[in-house]
């Protein structure tokens, strides 16, 4: 059973049915019923989900694992702050130690972060967006009580992200992004036969789809607007000190060891690559809780990692043992027309949205 669990992810992003997943079927079926039943009782009101008084646009996915929700909110963030809005996000927090305690902080579970929160009490990504979006970013198991505790702590917000969270029912939303990369839906089914967490015609109460280095991947039919992000590579920064800088070009030809605890670390090598780069791969599972023993390969050379897991390794102390520890940082774009037509369409959303 630990074999096939570890196997999973491989096999469901073949393009056919790998035969041990015929075995899991049954479960998937049992799991398309209740995933089905649970969104028809928030949709009639027999379970309760709870408005916020600012409009909320939702950052999530269908699949299991990362498809670049991190860096779209990210961009996100920062297009409606240039456009006079005010926004702040809010998270699971998955991973992390305070949020896994719940109720046990007396705050049911949410906590504001800040840039120096420490990942393994709030998780890996709401640190990273702390960092890199400079706004209120409060994270917990129940979004919609997260949210709350943000605007108490924030009037000024007007508009919340929530990073994840398309299935949380609890929390109202005005607006759907759903996130692909170009991994697809894989066999198309749902856990835990396949990676979907919801079936496909899901997809169309959405607003927009937004595929993730994935270009030349539609879906046909009718469905939301789609539009394709790619992700663009800056200079590597020294993990102990992000002031000092170090451009690809200074890297090649020296022995690289590059770690990826991301939903496809496959991602991250290929960028390496495309930067003229010769590495050895080191994937780890997502959300990874490194340990300075995960590390041991890369004494010999020169560690590459992704801002995701920098957050992490940080608290290690990687800069003793090595000489050298650098971060890739990414951002989203879009092409100069997909930009605005998304924008536009995600503004009407908050415009419409009457508060609460």
């Amino acid at each position: 059973m630990n074999w096939l669990a570890r196997s999973l992810p491989h096999l469901w992003y073949r393009a056919r049915l790998a035969w041990p997943l015929w075995l899991l079927l049954p479960f998937s079926w049992l799991f398309r019923g209740i995933s089905a039943v649970r969104r028809g009782l928030f949709r009639s009101g027999w379970l309760r989900s709870r408005q916020l008084p600012v409009p909320v646009i939702v950052v999530g996915n269908l699949t299991v694992g990362g498809s670049g929700k991190t860096p779209f909110v990210i961009w996100l963030v920062s297009q409606l702050r240039a456009r006079g809005w005010r926004p702040s996000v809010i998270s699971r927090g998955y991973g992390g130690q305070q949020i896994a305690a719940g109720s046990a902080d007396g705050m049911g579970g949410v906590m504001a972060v800040v840039p120096d929160t420490p990942a393994a009490l709030a998780g890996d990504e709401p640190v990273l967006l702390a960092r890199r979006c400079q706004v209120p970013v409060y994270v917990g198991r129940d979004r919609a009580a997260a949210g709350e505790a943000l605007l108490a702590a924030h009037p000024q917000c007007n508009v919340i992200i929530a990073d994840d969270g398309l299935q949380h029912y609890r929390l109202r939303r005005c607006a759907e992004v759903v996130m692909f990369d170009g991994r697809g839906v894989g066999n198309g089914h749902l856990l835990p036969a396949g990676p979907l967490r919801e079936p496909l015609m899901r997809l169309r109460g959405a607003t927009a789809i937004v595929w993730n280095c994935a270009p030349e991947c539609h879906f046909p039919g009718e469905l939301p607007p789609q539009f394709s992000m790619h992700l663009a590579a800056g200079n590597f920064y020294a993990l102990h000190d992000p002031n000092i800088h170090c451009p690809a070009v200074a890297l090649r030809g020296r022995r690289l060891h590059a770690l990826a605890g991301i939903g496809d670390p496959c991602r991250f090598f290929a960028q390496l690559a495309t930067l003229g780069l010769e590495f050895t791969e080191h994937p780890f599972p997502d959300h990874h809780r490194y340990t300075l023993a995960d590390l041991d390969f890369a004494r010999d050379g020169v560690l590459l990692m992704t801002e995701k897991d920098a957050v992490k390794c940080a608290a290690l102390p990687v800069h003793e043992a090595w000489d050298e520890a650098w971060v890739l940082p990414v951002d989203a774009q879009f092409d100069d027309e997909d930009a605005p037509q998304l924008l536009r369409l995600l503004v009407e959303k908050l415009d419409g949205c009457t508060p609460a």
